[in-house]
């Protein structure tokens, strides 16, 4: 069966954009998968959010656990964020196997210190020296090409908010030396957001970071592919549109003791649409064939 892997790295090649939602959990991923998504994407920001705390109090083993739960439900490739890599070269390493082993198709690594501080979310990065950053990528690339060279090694940087595009671009040639795929940097306003393609040595994806306070541009999926970026990770449209529907849902429950928002008729319809998408009719058919004596039909 070829590869997640294998099927990421020929949709960058015949595709000219990817569109990439975050989410963080198996449903999440088929309803990725059933809405015509290319690519679910599992990102820090929704797994941490997600765990109730925040993306730089995530494991290793928390982030691989949920890429996996998505990957093994759908068919999409699934890349994932991997952070900092979870430590010096040594753990990249073993990041990046351990995401390989769970059968991601890539990940990206950033040039923040880790441990992570939570001011991160406060866009205060922390970014390491280049010739770290170096080491991080070049081991990654390695373990890539001694596990599953289809595997996509995308370089992050964070040094664009604090320390200008030509810093950026600087460690996406560092990263370009040494095998990395892709490359993400963050840009801070139009004029760089534009610049950054025309100049970076690495073909760009472009973090869609909505609600963000620090006036990082939200782009139409059209305008970043006419700006020359190769793919879109919606860093939190899923989770934002989830919170939005579920709170209000909750809170007129407790007001009114009534919740208008779905029709009867409507909540049949999209309880039995999530049944139909985690295929609960096929399990019905192993029981009926089994363990049940009647065949119940749709009900």
């Amino acid at each position: 069966m070829e590869r997640a892997s294998t099927r990421l790295r020929g949709l960058f090649r015949d595709r000219p954009f990817l569109y990439m939602p975050a989410v963080y959990h198996a449903l999440g991923g088929l309803m990725a998968q059933q809405a015509g998504c290319d690519v679910a994407y599992v990102g820090g920001y929704v797994t941490g959010s997600s765990q109730a705390v925040s993306e730089p109090l995530l494991t290793l083993t928390e982030q691989v656990n949920i890429a996996e739960a998505v990957a093994r439900a759908i068919s999409l490739p699934v890349v994932c964020d991997a952070g900092a890599g979870f430590g010096e070269p040594l753990h990249v390493t073993r990041t990046v196997r351990e995401f390989i082993d769970a059968g991601i198709a890539g990940v990206h690594i950033e040039d923040q210190l880790y441990p992570k501080r939570a001011h991160y979310h406060k866009y205060v990065a922390h970014a390491i020296p280049a010739e770290e950053y170096r080491q991080k990528i070049r081991w990654a690339c390695r373990a890539r090409d001694d596990c599953d060279p289809d595997f996509v090694i995308i370089a992050r940087t964070d040094t664009c908010r604090f320390e200008g595009l030509d810093e950026s671009l600087r460690r996406m040639d560092i990263a370009a030396q040494e095998g990395a795929d892709y490359g993400l940097l963050f840009p801070t306003d139009d004029s760089t957001a534009q610049e950054a393609t025309r100049r970076s040595p690495l073909r760009l994806i472009y973090v869609q970071s909505r609600g963000n306070r620090d006036g990082r541009p939200v782009y139409s999926l059209s305008d970043l592919a006419e700006m020359g970026y190769v793919g879109c990770i919606d860093a939190q449209i899923f989770l934002l549109a989830s919170f939005k529907a579920a709170m209000a849902a909750l809170q007129e429950m407790r007001q009114t003791g009534v919740y208008t928002g779905l029709s009867q008729a409507e909540a049949v319809d999209i309880r039995q649409q999530i049944e139909d998408l985690i295929g609960l009719e096929d399990y019905y058919v192993i029981e009926e064939e089994t363990v049940e004596d009647n065949k119940w039909g749709k009900r």
